[in-house]
């Protein structure tokens, strides 16, 4: 059976078929507010490390050697409880990951839904923060 694992910003809008929405971002997004409702769980242990993500930057050029530390680092101990509720939420209905970053398909967001295996783990455009295309 497949998965249905998407991912999208954390700022568009939610959809009747997103089933459960996971934030999957180490930080707070900037200009949510805590009380938001934008999300069921806040996954924070699943996100990269603190010292992948600040060498990462979003830099696209960096993108596959970011995707190939993050892997390894799913692998640790530290991470496997947080991935395996993941794919527990992943196997019972639609998952959607939910990140604040501006390039969704360069994202650790991008990565998860892959490492899911969701139908091509794609993202779904909507509008994020300053009208701007997720």
């Amino acid at each position: 059976m497949a998965r249905h694992v998407e991912y999208r910003r954390i700022y568009s809008d939610a959809g009747a078929d997103d089933g459960v929405r996971v934030l999957v971002d180490r930080v707070w997004p900037r200009g949510l507010r805590k009380d938001a409702g934008a999300f069921d769980v806040w996954m924070k242990e699943v996100a990269p490390s603190t010292e992948l993500r600040r060498w990462y930057g979003h830099d696209p050029e960096r993108y596959g050697e970011f995707r190939r530390r993050y892997l390894a680092e799913l692998r640790d101990p530290d991470h496997q409880e947080a991935l395996r509720s993941l794919t527990e939420i992943a196997d019972s209905g639609p998952l959607t990951l939910l990140t604040a970053s501006r390039d969704v398909d360069h994202s650790q967001a991008a990565v998860l839904a892959d490492r899911l295996g969701g139908h091509g783990g794609r993202s779904r455009s909507g509008t994020g923060r300053g009208g701007k295309q997720s």
